[in-house]
């Protein structure tokens, strides 16, 4: 039996997969940015009413071509294509999260890349081209975004009572579906300022402490799974609704951690 790694083994092997990782999102920098406000981008609707452009497709096909040379006994799960491989080791996807706003020619969209080990996403990066941004993390290494200049190390907020909180509800027909409108109605009455910022840029604002929650349900593991890991090593907390450290449960609840329980309470409350 294969004894687990050690913490110091761990940020090493991250570390040439986080080297990976940020090329991988060049790859898919390139498929995306150029498609960007195209007046001949393809549209097409997906079986549950989504929309998938010929840049998503173009992308995570990038990056599963590079995966299957730099990795090729990894798993990969994508958005567009599915899984396939081993699922120890494996590479979440999504080409373009914010899709709507891609194809609308809002640039609030990005592409997330994520290896989760075990079930447990380690690393992830997130880049937005058409804001000139990226962002990405892994465990034992901090998390980092880059603009113009030099990388520079993020945290999230010390902010520590819910009326002082800024926070990202993502979409009132999120909450609407879910059941959960009473208790969004109730956060929002609670908390300082409430706002959609929406999609992945939601979490990076978090990460960075410019808010202090972001909430969504209905989210699959790639809509996360890079987030997931940016969020935690720049010191916040990001659980299913039940508080459950899940990426599978279609509930996201991510905060600066000095929050989470009073977030999760007031919501629990709100509930009953």
């Amino acid at each position: 039996m294969t004894s687990a790694p050690t913490p110091a083994r761990l940020r090493t092997d991250l570390q040439a997969d986080l080297a990976l990782a940020l090329r991988l999102a060049d790859a898919a920098d390139a498929q995306t940015l150029p498609r960007f406000d195209a007046s001949d981008l393809e549209v097409s609707t997906k079986a549950d009413r989504s929309h998938v452009t010929d840049a998503d497709l173009a992308a995570e096909k990038a990056v599963r071509s590079l995966l299957a040379v730099e990795r090729p006994t990894d798993g990969v799960f994508g958005e567009e294509y599915g899984a396939e491989g081993d699922t120890r080791r494996q590479w979440i996807i999504d080409p373009i999260d914010g899709t709507a706003n891609f194809l609308r020619g809002v640039p609030l969209w990005g592409t997330m890349i994520a290896l989760a080990i075990d079930g447990v996403p380690r690393l992830g990066v997130v880049s937005m081209p058409a804001l000139g941004r990226r962002w990405w993390g892994a465990t034992g290494l901090g998390s980092w975004t880059a603009a113009a200049g030099s990388p520079r190390r993020i945290s999230v907020s010390k902010v520590d009572a819910l009326e002082q909180a800024s926070v990202s509800f993502q979409s009132i027909t999120q909450w609407a579906d879910a059941g959960r409108l009473p208790e969004l109605l109730a956060l929002a009455d609670r908390v300082w300022r409430d706002r959609a910022y929406g999609d992945v840029y939601s979490y990076m604002l978090l990460a960075e402490g410019r808010i202090d929650m972001v909430a969504e349900f209905d989210v699959k593991e790639y809509d996360i799974a890079a987030a997931v890991a940016i969020v935690r090593e720049a010191g916040g907390t990001m659980t299913a609704f039940d508080g459950a450290e899940s990426i599978s449960d279609r509930s996201a609840l991510a905060t600066n951690g000095v929050l989470h329980d009073s977030f999760l309470s007031l919501l629990r409350e709100a509930r009953r």
